[in-house]
């Protein structure tokens, strides 16, 4: 997965710096994350962790523009008491996931201040606890693959954003008892130069 991931980051890179000449900006940014797994093996409850990143923006029209993004992304997920009972690893409390994640919005632009995102988010999970399974097996799956919508308030040159992303892989790297996908909000800041 991670060979796969890597040329798809080096041609955003290439479109953005071919994109020069037709309306191109980039930045820093960084939020929150709010994420929890849905199964019956984690916490009902979000989990919160931090994300931090690069993004540029091309504009396509005058309504239309494109924005990848690489962001580093840590995030705690909590275990509910039914994890033991299912996989029998013992009082197991939860599990640290680092992920590089690469969103590609395509930005509507209602007005010069608010624009309406949306767009798939790919994530290479870079680590995870490895005492999260007794046995030293990974738990989680390297790629995640996830939908993404919100709304970003462009004020001067700063973008605050919050969106709501829906994981529609399976990141259960056990077995088939149980299907985990992911599920969460990013809330943060930008600054473009």
């Amino acid at each position: 997965m991670k060979n796969k991931m890597l040329p798809l980051a080096l041609a955003f890179s290439i479109l953005s710096a071919s994109c020069l000449a037709q309306g191109f900006q980039f930045g820093v940014k960084a939020g929150t994350d709010i994420q929890k797994i849905n199964s019956k093996s984690f916490s009902e409850q979000f989990s919160y962790g931090y994300h931090l990143g690069i993004f540029s923006e091309i504009s396509l029209s005058s309504k239309f523009s494109i924005q990848p993004e690489f962001l580093f992304s840590s995030v705690n997920i909590d275990t509910s008491s039914n994890y033991s009972d299912v996989y029998k690893f013992g009082n197991m409390k939860g599990a640290k996931l680092r992920y590089f994640k690469i969103p590609l919005i395509l930005n509507y632009k209602l007005n010069p201040f608010i624009y309406l995102q949306a767009g798939p988010q790919f994530g290479i999970l870079k680590s995870a606890d490895k005492n999260l399974l007794q046995t030293g097996q990974q738990a989680f799956k390297e790629g995640d693959f996830s939908m993404l919508g919100g709304v970003q308030i462009n004020v001067s040159k700063f973008k605050i954003y919050g969106r709501y992303a829906l994981g529609l892989t399976n990141l259960n790297d056990i077995d088939n008892k149980e299907k985990w996908k992911s599920q969460g909000f990013q809330l943060g800041i930008g600054i473009a130069f």
